[in-house]
């Protein structure tokens, strides 16, 4: 208890998640069509083009991998769709209304727009219900302390969370004593608090046993549908396991895109990436 005292007056999670804090005006409209969208996007790094006319569509309710070797613009990419790199020029769209370039991360964040690192950043001093429950989306007057009451609703939500990303019967253990497969699942589950459109999920197979990665499969897979799964990977059998269309970045453009049959079988992805 003396930890989470010291947390209370430490830190308030609405200004380490400032996203979370309701803002009407942002409606994006993501129930049909291309959700996410990038138009002739470039940005240079001194000198350095890591991004290139990028061009690339994004369905409501897909599950698409991006793959492609190192320095070929997968994490530019995602700073560029969150608000943490702006790019040099082109256009980057939320649904059909919603130009992200000149929103700042939160505001990104909060219109629907999550996204998980590689390394898994949960509270680990937490049970893992006290993590969802920081993460939740709404008004957070009602989290001046981590005893504040759960509604119906969100006690509901929150348990929904937990059966989803498998962690429901450890919901009451420390964070700080989950495998690392299990972090990941968490982290998962605290971006699924804020309800978010659309999941950026940054190799999420990284550091697993076969068998989470297995479980980290029917996880994604699930999701998808109700959300816009977007995963960057490196594990090419995690890839085949899940890949619904596979995007293949090079030199910070589109080099091959289609099913992992189609880009298997391209000659190009074979001599930048697939035959290293």
């Amino acid at each position: 208890m003396k930890q989470l005292d010291t947390l209370r007056e430490t830190m308030r999670r609405d200004e380490v998640f400032s996203f979370v804090k309701p803002d009407a005006n942002i409606q994006p409209i993501t129930d049909r069509g291309v959700i996410l969208s990038l138009e002739g996007v470039n940005k240079s790094f001194d000198g350095f083009k890591a991004i290139n006319d990028l061009n690339m569509a994004i369905d409501a309710g897909e599950l698409r991998c991006i793959i492609g070797p190192n320095g070929a613009g997968k994490t530019t990419m995602m700073d560029i769709i969150t608000g943490k790199t702006v790019p040099d020029t082109g256009r980057v769209r939320f649904g059909q209304t919603m130009n992200l370039l000149g929103m700042s991360e939160p505001e990104i964040a909060q219109a629907g727009i999550g996204r998980k690192f590689q390394k898994p950043t949960v509270f680990e001093a937490l049970t893992v219900a006290e993590n969802l429950e920081l993460a939740m989306q709404g008004d957070k007057s009602v989290w001046s302390t981590f005893r504040a009451k759960l509604s119906g609703s969100q006690q509901d939500y929150l348990g929904e969370v937990l059966e989803t990303i498998g962690l429901q019967d450890g919901a009451k253990g420390r964070s700080g004593s989950l495998s690392h497969g299990q972090k990941q699942w968490l982290e998962i589950g605290m971006l699924l608090m804020q309800r978010p459109h659309v999941l950026l999920v940054d190799e999420p197979a990284a550091g697993m046993t076969h068998q989470e990665m297995d479980k980290t499969t029917e996880l994604l897979t699930s999701l998808a549908g109700d959300h816009t799964v977007v995963v960057v990977e490196h594990d090419m059998d995690f890839v085949r396991s899940i890949a619904q269309r596979v995007t293949v970045l090079h030199q910070g453009h589109v080099l091959a895109e289609g099913s992992m049959d189609d880009v298997q079988q391209d000659q190009r992805v074979i001599e930048v990436y697939l035959g290293e």
